[in-house]
C-alpha cells in the first residue's frame, strides 16, 4: 500500500498556476518550462469524481516514469532533467510535489488524443454495435465484446476541457484538424508504443486492451510525447489470465469503478457521486498491482 498524504488539489504559491485538470495542477517555471503534479483526484467519464484515492498520483507518477524511460527510442518526451528542489525551496510546497511531480518542457499541445485499440471495448464496442465501425474504421461481422481485433486500430479522439466528454472522430478528420503529415507520424508512433508496451504487458500476464497518447510540439516542431504513458488512467489493462471474448476481463484499471458508476443514478455530469469505501479501496488495489507487475524487472 503506498503511504502518503492525500493531494486533492495542491496550492503551490511560488510559481504560477497554468491549468488545473481533471488529474494534473500545472505550473509555470519561467516561460521554458513546468512543473506537473499528479493530484489524487479520480475522474470518469470526464467528471472528477469528489473523493480522492490516496497515493493514486504518486502511481501514476511511477509508472508514466518508467514507461517514459522504456519508450525513449521511440519517441522523444517531455522530461526535463531538473530536480524538484531546484524549483522548489517551501518545505510545504515540496511535500505536495514529491514522488507525484514532473519537470517538463513547455510544448505546443496537439489538441487530438492518440488512441489505440487492440481489443473491442468502451466507447468502441459501443460505436461498433450502432455503425460496425469504430472511428470510421469497419470491422468484421459478428465481433464480441472483449474480442482481440486482427490488428490495433488508431481510432483518434478530440480533447475536451475539464467538464466536457471527449469525442471520438475519424482519421480523416483529425488529418482535417492538424494536417495529414502530422496527423500521419503521430498515428505511426502511437502504434508502434502500443505494440511495445503490449509485448512487455503480455510477459507479464497482462493485456493491454487500449490506451491513449498525448503529443505536443518543441521548439524545433518535432512532435514529443506528454502529459502521461500506459497508466491506468490512460489504459485499460486485463488480467490475461481471465480473458475470454464476450465478457469484460478482469481488470487493473479504473474499469472498476466506471462499472460501479453504471450502476448509479447518475447522468455522468458534475458534480460526480460519492464513492464507498469498498469502491475506493478496491479501485486503489487495482492500480497498485498494475504498477507493481508491470514495473518489476
Amino acid at each position: 500500500m503506498i503511504q502518503s498524504s492525500t493531494v486533492f488539489e495542491t496550492s503551490i504559491k511560488s510559481l504560477p498556476l497554468v491549468h488545473r485538470g481533471k488529474v494534473r495542477d500545472i505550473y509555470a517555471i519561467g516561460s521554458d518550462h513546468l512543473l506537473m503534479i499528479a493530484s489524487d483526484r479520480l475522474s470518469a467519464f470526464d467528471v472528477v469524481l469528489p473523493q480522492p484515492l490516496p497515493g493514486k498520483g504518486i502511481l501514476l507518477t511511477q509508472i508514466a516514469l518508467f514507461w517514459f524511460d522504456k519508450m525513449a527510442g521511440v519517441v522523444p518526451n517531455h522530461l526535463a532533467d531538473i530536480a524538484l528542489t531546484d524549483v522548489l525551496s517551501d518545505p510545504e510546497e515540496i511535500a505536495q510535489a514529491i514522488d507525484r511531480s514532473m519537470i517538463v518542457k513547455r510544448l505546443d499541445a496537439i489538441p487530438v488524443e492518440a488512441v489505440v485499440r487492440g481489443y473491442l471495448i468502451g466507447s468502441g464496442w459501443r460505436d461498433y454495435q450502432l455503425t460496425g465501425e469504430v472511428c470510421g474504421v469497419p470491422l468484421p461481422a459478428q465481433l464480441k465484446i472483449a474480442d482481440k481485433l486482427a490488428q490495433p486500430i488508431f481510432t483518434p479522439a478530440s480533447k475536451a476541457a475539464v467538464g466536457d466528454h471527449d469525442e471520438n472522430i475519424s482519421y480523416a478528420q483529425m488529418c482535417e484538424q492538424i494536417g495529414q503529415s502530422q496527423a500521419d507520424e503521430i498515428r505511426d508512433i502511437s502504434l508502434q508504443l502500443y505494440q511495445r508496451g503490449a509485448e512487455y504487458a503480455a510477459r507479464r500476464g497482462i493485456i493491454l486492451a487500449d490506451t491513449k497518447f498525448e503529443f505536443g510540439l518543441d521548439r524545433d516542431g518535432q512532435i514529443t510525447l506528454m502529459d502521461e504513458i500506459l497508466t491506468p488512467d490512460s489504459s485499460r489493462f486485463w488480467d490475461a489470465a481471465s480473458w475470454q471474448p464476450g465478457a469484460p476481463p478482469a481488470s487493473y484499471d479504473k474499469q472498476f469503478v466506471r462499472d460501479y458508476l453504471e450502476t448509479l443514478d447518475w447522468d455522468k455530469t458534475a458534480p460526480g457521486p460519492q464513492l464507498s469505501a469498498e469502491v475506493q479501496q478496491s479501485t486503489l488495489a487495482r492500480y497498485e498491482d498494475a504498477v507493481k507487475i508491470l514495473t518489476r524487472e
